[in-house]
């Protein structure tokens, strides 16, 4: 959803990446690497970033990681969340969305010991990077157009994930195709999906992106 966070930014969103873990091990690269380039990443898209510190791999739904999330979101008094999809086969993706569900939860207790003031965020909202092989059902599509390079700059900032690694340099080529798909979904260059569990309300038609009759 690199597309979606460069626009929320460049609107005046303070926007929060979350890393929950560190991202190791992996074949090419370290913690320290794997810092700078998220870091980099984060420039990029014009947004800031906090560190969970789970453990990669070995990430649980656990009291402890969501009251770890719940303070991030007191402290950042966030409004909307985003989290995956929650049907995945990366077991850390899949206890992540949960960790960040009950998490949103959490946040809005008072007698709890955690930073900052109890805010329930009105959306959570789900972006597709999931692991199986399906294709995505949203429920809208954020128009990214304009965003596209700026995406794929953030994405291949993660040299040790999508440069040096040959196999994995097709996933930006079929990241930036997927957009232009979903984008010609609402008449748009580029789009992203999104699915909400939660409907969306809607006082008018006249800012809704759509097609035009051809």
């Amino acid at each position: 959803m690199g597309g979606t966070i460069a626009r929320l930014a460049d609107q005046g969103h303070d926007v929060v990446l979350v890393d929950m873990t560190d991202g190791e091990p992996t074949p090419y690269g370290d913690p320290q690497t794997r810092s700078a380039e998220a870091e980099r990443a984060a420039e990029i898209l014009g947004v800031r970033r906090v560190q969970v510190g789970l453990r990669n791999r070995y990430v649980e739904h656990t009291i402890e990681a969501r009251h770890a999330v719940a303070g991030v979101i007191r402290e950042h008094q966030a409004d909307i969340l985003f989290a995956p999809y929650p049907e995945d086969a990366h077991p850390d993706h899949v206890a992540v969305t949960k960790i960040v569900e009950d998490a949103r939860f959490d946040a809005k207790l008072t007698k709890i010991d955690l930073p900052g003031e109890p805010i329930y965020p009105r959306w959570l909202f789900h972006y597709y990077c999931t692991h199986l092989r399906i294709i995505p059902n949203p429920s809208f599509l954020m128009d990214i157009s304009g965003y596209e390079s700026q995406k794929r700059e953030a994405i291949v900032a993660y040299e040790t994930q999508f440069v040096l690694p040959e196999k994995n340099r097709r996933v930006v080529n079929w990241v930036d195709s997927a957009g232009h798909y979903f984008g010609s979904r609402i008449g748009v260059d580029a789009a992203e999906p999104f699915f909400a569990r939660e409907p969306l309300g809607l006082t008018g038609f006249g800012q809704v992106v759509g097609c035009t009759d051809s």
